[in-house]
């Protein structure tokens, strides 16, 4: 059976496209799917709460509950939209979640995971912001609160992100950074890198390993398969 990679939906609201063509791809993975990953960014926005979860995705959470019944184990890669994923991923949805990286085994091939965010060394004010946003005191006073505040601040956070996001630039190109990334990741023995966060599809392959960017879920519809040894990048 194959593996499928996927990152990087931003989802918002279940009339959405993009959410409507994830929830009919999901249900297309039932029965010939062993693992799907997802490499963060799938929500615009998620805190875990203990008991109660953001009604606007209710319908994917569905979705993925189901496609867990079926026998599709998954693996939860938190992103910088998307931490804390609270016990409902891991109690209810059975998801193995992992909060930074990973390395999996899959079929005799090393895989490090990672959504991709802490992929360039040199921009320590980021990894500065993220330790804050994923720290347990960030996560004590999002639980003080109604789910309706950090609800609504993410939207407006989100809203001003995709007005700067056509003017913004990072210090390097993404494919650069994603390269150099991958190869720090083989000389530690890793034999293949995936990673979201860069919204820039990626396959490549040397010596060395494979790496692949799984773009996103918003206007390219792109993913990875892993099947018989070998990823490919698909698009939906």
């Amino acid at each position: 059976m194959k593996d499928v990679f996927l990152a990087d939906a931003h989802l918002r609201d279940p009339g959405d496209e993009n959410y409507r063509r994830l929830l009919t791809f999901l249900e297309g993975l039932r029965g010939e799917t062993r693992t799907l990953y997802l490499l963060g960014d799938i929500f615009e926005f998620w805190i875990g709460y203990r008991h109660a979860v953001f009604s606007a995705y209710v319908p994917v959470l569905e979705a993925l509950r189901r496609l867990r019944e079926a026998g599709t184990e998954l693996v939860f890669v938190e992103g910088n939209h998307d931490f804390h994923m609270g016990p409902f991923f891991e109690e209810v949805l059975g998801c193995r979640v992992i909060a930074d990286d990973a390395a999996v085994d899959v079929d005799g091939l090393r895989i490090y995971l990672a959504h991709g965010d802490l992929a360039d060394p040199a921009d320590r004010g980021y990894r500065l912001l993220r330790r804050l946003l994923h720290s347990r005191f960030t996560l004590f006073l999002a639980r003080l609160v109604t789910p309706d505040l950090p609800w609504a601040i993410s939207r407006w956070m989100g809203r001003q992100s995709r007005k700067q996001y056509g003017t913004r630039s990072l210090r390097r190109q993404p494919e650069e950074l994603i390269l150099a990334h991958a190869r720090r990741r083989f000389s530690e023995g890793h034999q293949a890198v995936v990673t979201g966060h860069f919204h820039h599809p990626l396959l490549s392959s040397d010596r060395a390993g494979t790496v692949v960017a799984l773009g996103d879920w918003i206007d390219q519809y792109s993913y990875a398969v892993l099947e018989d040894g070998a990823f490919r990048l698909e698009s939906a």
